[in-house]
């Protein structure tokens, strides 16, 4: 008798984290490595949010709460909702979970059957297609190039609407890409999904402060109301706040749905933090300047990477619209040899050697549905960023 269930070889560990995992041993082992691999900021969580949560240690709040959280945060976050996207939820239309990784799991392994399936655009996000499997549905990935800014048309969302579609998963601005949709390239979608009743929206936010350029993405919801009764619009405090230990996310959904996410929670990890709750309704509720700080300072780290990269042989490195990556494409550079003899094949090749050669971590365009490109998080200093690029200006200027 096996051990482990046959449920997970339907997936594989998130290739972002074991990226992340092999740089962070390289270095322990005494490398001088670069790690632009892993999505966090590396600015403090702000200051009145940390003091709110010292003062709700202080005041004795760290008994279990409800599970879906705390009633104060859960109007927090309505209030959120209805400040930077017009729309109105109520508390119990909401659920509050350990980052918005569960939020995703609690609702496709609520509604997913065997065989249903869940639109996904790609390039996407590493978790996207294998949490659709985990809960025995199945990922159809449709292919967004550089040639369409990586959004998807209305065309295409047609094209992929089936008997079995259940989902559609919309992340804006997109991980790994930076790519957005404002609410005209939003409508485009919304007019298909109206036509076809029975096709469920999960429309991931959690970049939706980190946009550039005056680029305003906008939300299912907010774009066309009708929809509200079959879409969860997800978001959480991880990427604007940087709080991404703080495991904070939170969802808005028709209140059948977040019963039964509830429902799903109360069996697994229960309540979030309640001590990241407190913390969490001051960052939604209290000032916001450092978003703003935070975010005029990606977007000179986006100018900085994106221009550095231009330079390098073989890479060409679209300008993305928001959060805090970029998607360069580096099929110029394949079937070459690095100039430490590494067979440049694939580009997981290329992010190996990069990392073996250069002490750069930067993780595969495979990994995101969509081969021949890696994805950078400038997510850090410009100092650094400076020094990574360099670097990789130096490796492709190795291939031969």
């Amino acid at each position: 008798m096996n051990l482990i269930a046959d449920r997970l070889n339907r997936i594989s560990p998130s290739q972002t984290i074991a990226m992340t995992g092999k740089a962070r041993a390289l270095k322990a082992a005494g490398k001088d490595i670069i790690s632009l691999s892993v999505g966090e900021p590396d600015f403090e969580t702000p200051r009145n949010v940390k003091d709110a949560a010292i003062a709700a240690i202080e005041r004795g709040e760290t008994r279990y709460t409800d599970v879906a959280g705390t009633m104060e945060l859960r109007q927090a976050i309505c209030q959120k909702f209805k400040r930077d996207s017009g729309i109105d939820y109520k508390p119990e239309e909401i659920l509050v979970a350990t980052g918005g990784k569960q939020v995703i799991f609690d609702a496709l392994v609520a509604t997913i059957n065997a065989g249903d399936e869940a639109i996904i655009p790609a390039p996407c996000w590493v978790s996207y297609p294998d949490i659709v499997a985990l809960a025995e549905g199945t990922p159809v990935i449709v292919p967004c190039g550089p040639n369409q800014g990586f959004r998807m048309t209305g065309e295409q969302l047609e094209a992929a609407i089936t008997p079995k579609t259940k989902w559609l998963i919309l992340n804006n601005p997109c991980n790994p890409t930076g790519a957005g949709y404002n609410a005209a390239q939003l409508k485009e979608l919304t007019d298909v999904l109206l036509r076809h009743p029975d096709v469920w929206i999960f429309s991931d936010d959690i970049y939706e402060k980190l946009a550039y350029d005056g680029m305003k993405p906008a939300t299912i919801v907010e774009v066309e109301p009708r929809l509200k009764d079959r879409t969860v619009t997800m978001n959480g405090c991880s990427k604007a706040y940087a709080m991404t230990g703080w495991r904070i996310g939170f969802a808005g959904a028709p209140m059948q749905l977040i019963k039964a996410m509830d429902k799903l929670q109360s069996q697994s990890t229960s309540n979030t933090s309640s001590i990241s709750q407190a913390a969490a309704i001051e960052a939604l509720t209290g000032p916001q300047d450092s978003v703003e700080e935070m975010r005029q300072a990606f977007e000179r780290r986006r100018n900085l990477v994106v221009g550095m990269l231009n330079k390098a042989e073989g890479m060409r490195c679209p300008m993305p619209e928001g959060a805090f990556y970029v998607f360069p494409d580096v099929r110029g550079c394949l079937g070459k040899t690095s100039a430490g003899g590494a067979k440049i094949d694939s580009d997981e090749a290329f992010v190996l050697a990069l990392l073996e050669e250069k002490g750069v971590a930067a993780v595969h365009g495979a990994a995101f549905m969509f081969p021949g490109h890696i994805r950078i998080s400038y997510a850090t200093d410009d100092a650094t960023l400076t020094e990574a690029c360099t670097r990789i200006q130096d490796f492709c200027a190795g291939l031969k």
